[in-house]
């Protein structure tokens, strides 16, 4: 009897994939499939692949004695550990089925914590397969039906959400050195659902908007009731130099009639790009500078635990900002890179009447794994978040970036326990089909 483990079946779903694409299209489709050009104009049956890939050589030379940081890439990792290691590897076909439709696939492979990270560290995690290989899932697969009236197309399926893929994140221009303040908390940044995509000036294109609904689990199956509401509205001035964005999104968590508890984000962004022009920005030439921050509204989701005896359920906002800017050394070929975040989880401290909270919202929970005075961790610590480094092109659409990687975690119980992360490194980054 023949036997096939997870690792065949995702290897052979894979190799399927591509097999259909490069040999089940007619002559005519294979020679559209291979003129990007004819992609671009949006020409019927033109295809194209495409993908990217971005990893490190890093060293830990510091870890935080609590193991914070939740789902950071470096928590509880060893203090001295080298690894080479990728964090993403994208494989995606675009296609254009006519001038008002196209379809897009994307796989991706990312989010391998490696072992000795809590709380996985004896199990696969990420991306991981059940034998700890890096394995590709369905990121987006979707259909998108272009002006379904004047300026707005409409788009159904596995989505990229407004969250900060769509805009925040292409200008930031760095994802392969880190994720954005917004995506470092796991706000969702694909989703199955629908979406609106539209401009209010369809000739200028300088005023924009994004209208989505979904399930809220991204490439998992829905498991509640609820669904996750995603708006955000944009506008470029001044040659497209200038860009404000504004985004907002909701989801009920739990709804008894003794919990309401309930997630909502405000997020505002601000960036300039001194090489944009009316054609668009381009953030990885000349001069970028960018601010983003978010309130998110955490409805009755922290219990803390009294002095005197007790468990209060907390509304709380959790509250992040990030700075960043980079710019051109050496046009087309060295680049520097700066960032600062600050965030906070927990706005209502108060060590005179509780002594531990208890926060109910992924990503916003996530504690130290301390085991002595707070068992179930501290969940209170701010982060302080900052990297630098370089940006070489020895060709286009290839990258060499040496950075220094470092978060700062500072308690707001009583008692005093800050301490560090720090990781040099030598990231990588190319693309492909593009």
């Amino acid at each position: 009897m023949l036997i096939i483990n997870q690792t065949q079946y995702s290897r052979a779903i894979v190799i399927l994939i591509i097999f259909y694409l490069v040999f089940c299209n007619t002559s005519a489709a294979q020679y559209t499939w291979n003129n990007d050009s004819a992609f671009k104009a949006g020409s019927p049956n033109s295809g194209r692949i495409w993908g990217y890939a971005f990893g490190d050589f890093a060293f830990k030379s510091h870890k935080d004695s609590l193991n914070r940081g939740g789902s950071s890439q470096y928590t509880g990792i060893p203090e001295a550990r080298t690894t080479f290691q990728f964090r993403r590897i994208y494989f995606g076909y675009d296609y254009n089925i006519s001038k008002k439709f196209s379809a897009e696939l994307l796989l991706a492979a990312e989010d391998n914590f490696p072992a000795g990270n809590p709380p996985s560290a004896a199990v696969a995690s990420g991306d991981e397969l059940l034998n700890h290989k890096l394995t590709f899932y369905i990121k987006l697969m979707n259909i998108r039906w272009k002006n379904i009236w004047k300026g707005t197309d409409l788009v159904a399926g596995q989505i990229a959400t407004p969250a900060y893929p769509l805009l925040s994140e292409k200008i930031w221009n760095y994802r392969s050195i880190e994720r954005t303040i917004s995506d470092i908390r796991r706000t969702p940044s694909y989703d199955l659902g629908a979406s609106l995509q539209g401009v209010f000036d369809p000739s200028a294109k300088n005023v924009g908007y994004n209208l989505m609904v979904a399930n809220g689990s991204g490439a998992m199956p829905e498991a509640d009731n609820f669904k996750w509401f995603y708006g955000d509205v944009y506008a470029y001035f001044f040659h497209k130099k200038l860009i404000l964005d504004a985004y907002g999104d909701y989801e009920r968590l739990k709804w008894t009639t003794t919990w309401h508890h309930s997630r909502q984000m405000w997020k505002g962004y601000i960036a300039f790009n001194s090489a944009a022009t009316d054609k668009g920005i381009d953030p990885g030439s000349g001069f970028t500078v960018g601010l983003e921050f978010f309130i998110n509204n955490l409805k009755k989701d922290n219990f803390a635990t009294k002095i005197t005896g007790g468990v209060d359920t907390l509304s709380i906002a959790a509250k992040g900002i990030s700075f960043y800017v980079h710019a051109d050394i050496i046009k087309a070929k060295l680049r520097f890179i700066a960032r600062f975040d600050a965030f906070n989880p927990n706005n209502k401290i108060d060590n005179n009447i509780y002594y531990k909270y208890a926060g109910n919202t992924s990503q916003y929970n996530d504690n130290s794994y301390r085991a002595d005075t707070i068992p179930t961790g501290d969940q209170t610590y701010k982060q302080t978040f900052l990297v630098a480094g370089l940006d070489f092109m020895p060709a286009r659409n290839v990258h060499f970036m040496p950075n220094i990687w470092y978060t700062h975690y500072a308690t707001q119980l009583s008692a005093s326990n800050s301490d560090h992360d720090l990781v040099y490194r030598i990231s990588f980054y190319y693309v492909f089909g593009k």
